[in-house]
């Protein structure tokens, strides 16, 4: 089997509309990073038959994923793109406690699986300098164990 190099901008990020399973893309975006070790904790093991090598074990994995891209809008309208819309209703100062969790759904065009998230939503900062267009950003981080579905066409 060759190997290939996987383009960044491939990635497929959707997240959940207010119906369950239902899935709603998030649109024009420019940066998507995922971090797998976010909201980690450890432990020291270190004891004194460590010879001087520190040990640790991981008490608690977590993840994020940072969204970025220029803010959108109907220009007649004003209304968001649908998936950066639920993001943002997500994030929403009334959202605190269970409220607070919606779910992603992510993968690259070759997998046969999307990973799915529960997580909660916080927006980034917007703005620019005088030459450029406002930014958009969101930060999801997952709560809980990731699950797995198969694609379906």
């Amino acid at each position: 089997m060759a190997q290939r190099r996987i383009n960044a901008r491939d990635i497929i990020i959707e997240v959940e509309a207010s119906t369950p399973d239902t899935w709603l893309p998030i649109e024009k975006l420019t940066t998507a990073t995922v971090n797998p070790a976010e909201s980690e904790e450890t432990v020291e093991t270190t004891d004194f038959e460590s010879d001087g090598a520190a040990e640790v074990e991981i008490m608690q994995r977590g993840a994020s994923m940072e969204l970025e891209g220029q803010a959108l809008q109907d220009s007649d309208t004003g209304a968001l793109p649908v998936g950066r819309a639920r993001v943002e209703e997500m994030a929403g100062e009334d959202k605190v406690a269970f409220d607070s969790l919606g779910r992603i759904r992510f993968r690259y065009p070759t997998s046969p699986n999307w990973r799915i998230w529960t997580c909660t939503f916080s927006l980034g900062e917007a703005g620019g300098g005088n030459n450029d267009k406002v930014s958009w950003g969101a930060t999801i981080v997952k709560s809980g164990k990731t699950t797995t579905a198969a694609v379906t066409p």
